[in-house]
């Protein structure tokens, strides 16, 4: 019995060259995180909170690419640790203000020259151009291609 032919796919796989970049420099940053007993998604929303101020989930969401379902979740862990506080809008009690507490804001003055000696690390092995290019890169992919949804939507 013979195999259909693959497909013709022709170009390198952005996505995943996307994933495999991303995990390689994540690497350099988990060990800081699992250190301090933050999970990444957990990191994420404090460094959302801390630059943005108190966001709705659904902000949280947007800013932080976590699921709806994942993020009811880890809020909850987060609330019982001490790491975020969860307010209900006086004028609409349906509607949740998530903000950092003092300990999120004390665990990030912790971590953050464990952080800043990491990212010059890396701009060291890189060069300041090279990172600067990719944030450059980056940006601009981020602002040309969006989240527009895919055709077939």
């Amino acid at each position: 019995m013979t195999r259909p032919a693959p497909p013709p796919l022709t170009r390198r796989n952005l996505p995943l060259l996307l994933l495999h970049a991303r995990e390689s420099v994540f690497a350099h940053f988990r060990p800081i995180l699992n250190a301090h007993g933050v999970t990444e998604q957990q990191w994420r929303i404090i460094r959302a909170l801390l630059e943005s101020g108190p966001l709705e989930p659904r902000e949280i969401v947007g800013h932080c690419h976590i699921s709806s379902p994942s993020l009811a979740g880890v809020l909850a862990r987060m609330d019982d640790l001490g790491l975020v506080h969860r307010e209900r809008l006086p004028h609409d009690q349906r509607r949740v203000m998530v903000s950092v507490t003092a300990r999120s804001r004390t665990l990030a003055r912790q971590m953050a020259p464990q952080i800043e000696a990491t990212y010059q690390r890396i701009e060291a092995q890189l060069g300041a151009d090279v990172i600067e290019g990719v944030y450059r890169t980056l940006d601009d992919l981020i602002a040309r291609l969006g989240e527009q949804p895919a055709d077939d939507e």
